[in-house]
């Protein structure tokens, strides 16, 4: 294998990460193009009929959040033991791609097979791209921290490009053109990883563990052809599972089902293994669990943006700047705008002994969460009289979240590896992956709850305000709450922690 040093280098780094970059920018492009109308053609389209198309809109939106995060635990899985990261990648986006463009069919059998197949293709690309940036660096290469910076850069872009042109398409020429450019996005990424391969510029990296093995034949298929058959064959199974969104019990369908199911085994899991642990790792991995509890918590709330605060900004907002999917940019944009002066901020009190540690940060990162939900709550009292709030509210909550998602995102992924026993960090990281996934089952909890019922396409107005801003005063509770515990408990989580920082 090549080393850095004697590859061609781009502003000091590797040139393969620039090819990763602009793989991952426009991946992250069609995924969070099509995001950002998810929920909007739901309500008018897909669920049109429906006087409950909020309620049913909330459990698919929940239901594709929890799997899409859900299946990248399993490729991965089977990318470090069968297939390689590179046959993994071109697999996924070429799945993804298939799964925007069967969105521009308008039939609702098709509208759930193409999630499908954005769920399964999204569990092959994105763990092992992310994982490829990794082994353009030697270990202890000073240069791989601002590597993943370049790299996760480029994740922000996309998302702020993508909600801008795919919901300027979709308001100005129908919405199957929005999900078309998505899925032009996902093949021009593809593009440039195809490029950097052919070029030569990864070495040998990304390749299957065993070729052999790939190639060993079982039923008269090559395993690696097998991979490929049950990924095709596993959509209709998964669309399955998102059509059958009417509740079983209670207000639980089939996945929410599935994933409390999950989350049992897991914590049943857990319990056991904290009991086999010696005590001093003990300590340190149930504050790994309190992070990821933590976090679960806070993407619960910031998932919102995709579903509840895009209905929100629909029919409530005063949309004079941009239209309701396009809101969905504002976050990426403040990544953008505050990642470097926030990291700045870290060095500058680090280099004072000032800088906080990592359960203080999470506790200010549920306070800043807490406070943009609050300035939502409060918009009412600015309403004008057909019920619509002015955009600087929701440019304000944005403003905040995103700076809560800085205070947290960064340092929950290092720390997780740093305080878990090194024979199950594996299993640890892909119980932190897993947060992401048991995230949407809040999201569409609070989805449920704040459903508006109507046979009216254009509702809005002063109830459906109430409605909303009422449920955003909880979401400010809980978090504010949850926050102040974080920072109370913070000089116990410190010592528990010991040398992890």
């Amino acid at each position: 294998m090549d080393t850095p040093h004697q590859e061609r280098q781009i502003l000091g780094h590797p040139q393969g990460l620039f090819y990763l970059f602009f793989a991952e920018l426009w991946e992250r492009f069609s995924f969070y193009g099509m995001r950002a109308l998810l929920s909007l053609y739901m309500v008018n389209v897909i669920f049109e009929a429906l006087v409950e198309r909020d309620f049913a809109t909330a459990a698919v939106y929940s239901s594709y959040g929890s799997l899409v995060y859900a299946s990248t635990v399993i490729g991965g899985r089977i990318s470090d033991s069968l297939i390689g990261m590179r046959k993994s990648i071109f697999l996924g986006g070429i799945l993804m791609a298939i799964g925007h463009f069967v969105l521009a069919i308008e039939n609702n059998v098709a509208f759930f097979l193409a999630l499908s197949f954005i769920i399964v293709g999204n569990g092959f690309f994105k763990p092992n791209i992310s994982t490829f940036v990794g082994t353009l660096y030697k270990d202890g290469d000073p240069r791989k921290e601002s590597g993943f910076t370049i790299f996760y850069m480029g994740i922000n872009i996309g998302g702020w490009a993508a909600p801008l042109l795919c919901g300027w398409l979709a308001a100005t020429y129908g919405w199957h053109y929005g999900f078309g450019l998505a899925g032009i996005g996902m093949l021009v990424g593809l593009l440039f990883f195809w490029s950097g391969i052919r070029k030569g510029v990864f070495g040998d990296r990304g390749q299957a563990p065993d070729q052999a093995v790939v190639d060993a034949k079982f039923a008269g298929v090559k395993r690696g052809n097998w991979v490929t058959i049950l990924a095709f064959l596993a959509a209709p199974v998964i669309a399955l599972l998102l059509s059958s969104y009417q509740p079983i019990y209670d207000d639980q369908n089939l996945v929410n089902i599935i994933f409390k199911g999950i989350g049992i085994f897991i914590l049943v899991y857990l319990a056991y293994i904290l009991y086999q642990v010696t005590a001093e790792e003990r300590k340190k991995l149930f504050v790994a669990i309190l992070i990821t509890l933590f976090m679960t918590v806070f993407w619960g709330f910031h998932e919102l943006s995709g579903s509840v605060i895009t209905l929100f900004s629909a029919r409530n907002v005063d949309l004079t700047i941009m239209s309701a999917a396009q809101t969905n940019s504002l976050n990426s944009m403040f990544i953008i705008l505050l990642a470097i002066p926030i990291s700045m901020m870290w060095t500058r009190l680090a280099k004072r002994g000032k800088n906080p540690r990592t359960p203080y940060k999470f506790g200010m990162g549920l306070l800043f969460a807490g406070l943009s939900f609050y300035i939502l709550s409060i918009s009412d009292a600015s309403a004008n009289e057909e019920g619509l709030v002015p955009f600087s509210y929701l440019f304000i909550m944005y403003f905040l979240i995103s700076v809560g998602e800085l205070f947290m995102s960064p340092v929950g992924l290092s720390k997780i590896t740093d305080l878990s026993p090194k024979r199950i960090v594996a299993f640890v990281m892909g119980v932190w992956f897993l947060s992401s996934a048991f995230a949407f089952q809040v999201v569409g909890f609070i989805g449920k709850k704040l459903a508006i019922e109507s046979s009216d396409a254009q509702v809005g107005g002063f109830e459906t305000l109430s409605v909303y801003t009422e449920g955003f005063e909880l979401i400010a509770i809980y978090s504010l709450a949850a926050g102040a515990l974080v920072l109370i408990g913070a000089p116990i989580i410190n010592k528990l922690m010991g040398d992890v920082h």
